[in-house]
């Protein structure tokens, strides 16, 4: 079994309460886990909710004041020990302490009040852990629906002027790559959606979709990828309501685009996965959910597919 560390997510959010949750179900061999979080957080969990790890894991531990746990609240500190706590799990990866990186999610809002301006961990990742020009893509993965988001954390205003056929070849390349390589799909059948409603409708409703897509999408079929589209995306997903889907991996332009479908056909066993490095990084595909944090009512199933995936 691979050695994985793990990262216990904004100790203000539901993070703490699903990472218990998922260990305690899998019950892992203790010789095979390291979590990243702090003892008094732990200990605050164990007092408050009846909540606690069955087994001693090794702790590494990341400063976290008992005064600073404010549960459902987002702030300075929590954002603080959740970039710490990503930065020392992609130093122990480095260090070979340990082979699979799972992170519980974290408040990008949280990061940014502590002075951290990235837009998701997937980013901080990419910087700690990438080298020779390797690029972090973002990739919703279920047994039965995947997806890879062209754009990720941009505003909707600007995804016309990123998306390019460049980036769209690496991307999917990448993409190609790393369901073979990583994830044992031999040969993947992927789609692309389209930007604009009905595919553009041979350039009444915007020109991306001709000078962009359609050309990246050529190019990828010239060097054997086994792509198709671009599709509007108002009925691609259907047939993967009841039914198998037609592809092995969806590529949307958008986050919206994208996180709708996943969310509402892949459900508790979507997690959200960091492609493109020499690892394949897991997390839970949800947020931080502080609404309901702190009333012991958060589901883990994600958090256990996140832990799953990874090992596997």
């Amino acid at each position: 079994m691979k050695k994985t560390v793990i990262t216990i997510g904004d100790p203000n959010s539901i993070s703490p309460e699903i990472t218990i949750k998922a260990l305690n179900f899998l019950d892992l061999p203790r010789e095979n886990v390291i979590l990243v979080a702090n003892e008094s957080l732990l200990d605050f969990y164990k007092n408050e909710f009846d909540l606690s790890l069955e087994k001693e894991y090794r702790i590494v531990e990341i400063p976290y004041k008992k005064e600073d746990i404010k549960i459902g609240i987002e702030s300075e500190e929590s954002g603080e020990f959740s970039f710490k706590a990503l930065v020392k799990a992609c130093d122990l990866i480095r260090k070979k302490e340990a082979n699979a990186l799972i992170t519980a999610p974290v408040s990008k809002n949280a990061l940014y009040m502590a002075g951290h301006k990235y837009s998701g961990q997937t980013e901080i990742i990419e910087q700690y852990l990438s080298h020779n020009n390797q690029k972090a893509e973002m990739l919703f993965y279920s047994p039965k629906f995947s997806l890879l988001l062209i754009t990720r954390h941009i505003a909707l205003k600007d995804v016309p002027f990123v998306i390019n056929k460049d980036m769209i070849i690496d991307k999917v390349i990448r993409l190609k790559n790393s369901l073979e390589t990583q994830l044992g799909i031999k040969n993947p059948k992927l789609a692309m959606c389209a930007l604009n409603p009905h595919a553009s409708e041979n350039g009444l409703f915007g020109l991306e979709e001709e000078k962009e897509i359609i050309p990246a999408v050529l190019y990828l079929k010239s060097i054997g990828i086994n792509v198709e589209g671009p599709f509007p995306s108002d009925a691609l997903f259907t047939d993967c309501i009841n039914e198998t889907c037609s592809y092995d991996c969806y590529i949307a332009m958008y986050h919206d685009q994208g996180l709708i479908p996943v969310k509402m056909l892949g459900r508790s066993n979507c997690i959200n996965t960091t492609i493109g490095l020499d690892i394949l990084r897991t997390s839970p595909s949800h947020g931080t959910a502080f609404d309901i944090a702190g009333k012991n009512i958060a589901n883990p199933d994600s958090m256990i597919h996140a832990i799953k995936l990874a090992l596997k």
